[in-house]
């Protein structure tokens, strides 16, 4: 029988750099970490829906990733920072987790993998490596164009231009995106959007040889209304990964439904 959810802790762990992470720990259970993408963090309402879901039986860890939320952001930034302030949450769930990471946290969660054995299990939703002929074409210093705007007080340009190179986000959308709501608070994360690029590396290529190692179990999750690149880019990963399974998810796109996850991740995170 599912144990009952119980009531969220908030928890701060603190990285090998000194930096601290804020984490919300639901239910009981073997651990689970979730990894965020680009523009979220811990409690959005995705990743709240698939700690709700799993909470029953894991325990699941929801952390603001440096930079955001309540999370530190000592500097320089560095990929293998983020992968220390993983492996600092996986210490402090038990030193060992099963981890969900969605678009490019996905990338972050294969590459801390590849570092760390104490992850267990290994769930993907839509890594967005660029290995199809329809995937974006972004400039290989990306992550430098993204980081000069934030330098240069160019939030919102940095923002935009994230979301139309890299998110495939029409100029006009953006445009009225820029005059609606949530504008200020997608600003406030703009510092984070280069930390995105480097997690993708270079033009986003699929580091495949650099995963050909891997030896724990994993899943690689497409929507079936998302763009094809992005299905090709599954199918890749979970190629370069040895006895990866690739699942496609009907009537999903980019922004998947938590509803959705939840039955993929609880029957892959449950099976021996």
């Amino acid at each position: 029988m599912p144990r009952p959810a119980g009531v969220t802790e908030t928890l701060t762990v603190t990285s090998a750099d000194g930096t601290s992470i804020a984490v919300d720990r639901h239910g009981g259970g073997p651990a689970v970490v979730l990894v965020h993408g680009a523009f979220t963090g811990r409690g959005h309402p995705v990743m709240a829906g698939v700690a709700q879901g799993l909470a029953p039986w894991f325990t699941v860890f929801d952390y603001d990733r440096r930079g955001r939320g309540a999370s530190g952001d000592t500097q320089p930034y560095a990929v293998e920072r983020e992968i220390e302030d993983l492996a600092a949450v996986v210490a402090a769930a038990g030193g060992q987790a099963m981890v969900f990471g969605g678009s490019s946290g996905a990338a972050l969660a294969l590459e801390a993998a590849v570092r760390m054995p104490s992850i267990s299990k290994l769930a993907l939703w839509e890594p967005p490596y660029h290995v199809d002929p329809g995937a974006p074409e972004l400039p290989g210093d990306f992550a430098g164009r993204l980081g000069d705007l934030v330098r240069r007080g160019r939030r919102g340009d940095a923002v935009e231009l994230f979301m139309t190179a890299a998110a495939e986000t029409p100029v006009e959308t953006v445009a009225a995106m820029r005059a609606g709501p949530y504008w200020g608070e997608m600003e406030q994360l703009a510092h984070t959007l280069a930390y995105e690029a480097a997690v993708m590396g270079p033009g986003s290529a699929l580091p495949a040889a650099r995963f050909a190692g891997l030896d724990r179990p994993a899943l690689v999750l497409n929507g079936e209304l998302s763009p094809s690149w992005m299905a090709g880019a599954g199918r890749a990963v979970a190629a370069s990964v040895p006895g990866a399974a690739h699942r496609i998810l009907e009537g999903q796109t980019h922004q998947v439904a938590s509803g959705a996850l939840v039955p993929e991740l609880l029957e892959f995170f449950v099976a021996a």
